[in-house]
């Protein structure tokens, strides 16, 4: 039995993380297939291909990011971003929406910088990742802080702490090393970078 029990467990360590990832290609693939899949497949007489549709929604996004580069256009997309920063619950919703995707892709990246985070009274460290390096630009007494943006395991959300600068030290490592060890607990840290002691 114990012999069953051992196989068992180490056939779920192989299957179910690849399965997982499987699973959440096929369903980033479905969902980028289907923005503008629904539109191209009326016109294909039954003959739609999977994929199409990405293809499509690729092109698009990347001749908007054209046209937004272009005088005419690229003044049309301005006036309509000033429109949507002017509408009172529009404007929450665009600005928190366009900052994120800028931190992420534009030219200053926000999550680039990697940080540890000493908790005062205990002594534990928070690995995180700085995204304001000058709060007092944004509220005064805040002159010595820092934002961290600290993600939570196995989700998609997180919190944001403003930290004393004396309480926070960059590390040596990549976004993306710090992200996997984050989002799954430490657990998937194999032979990577030691943090400096």
């Amino acid at each position: 039995m114990r012999f069953f029990v051992k196989h068992f467990l180490n056939g779920m360590l192989t299957i179910v993380p690849i399965l997982l990832a499987v699973y959440m290609c096929y369903k980033v693939f479905t969902v980028l297939d289907g923005l503008l899949g629904q539109y191209v497949r009326p016109y294909l007489d039954g003959r739609y291909i999977p994929g199409l549709g990405l293809l499509a929604t690729v092109a698009l996004i990347a001749v908007c990011g054209w046209l937004s580069t272009q005088y005419v256009s690229g003044r049309l997309i301005r006036l309509i971003d000033r429109l949507l920063e002017s509408i009172p619950l529009m404007k929450t919703v665009y600005s928190v929406a366009k900052d994120t995707i800028a931190s992420f892709v534009g030219e200053k990246r926000s999550f680039s910088q990697v940080v540890l985070v000493t908790m005062p009274e205990s002594g534990w460290k928070c690995l995180g990742f700085m995204t304001m390096e000058d709060v007092g630009a944004w509220h005064d007494p805040l002159a010595d802080y820092v934002a961290v943006y600290i993600p939570q395991t196995f989700q998609v959300a997180g919190f944001t702490l403003l930290v004393p600068k004396d309480q926070v030290e960059v590390v040596d490592i990549s976004p993306e090393e710090a992200m996997k060890f984050i989002l799954s607990g430490g657990v998937a840290v194999r032979k990577q970078k030691r943090l400096p002691q």
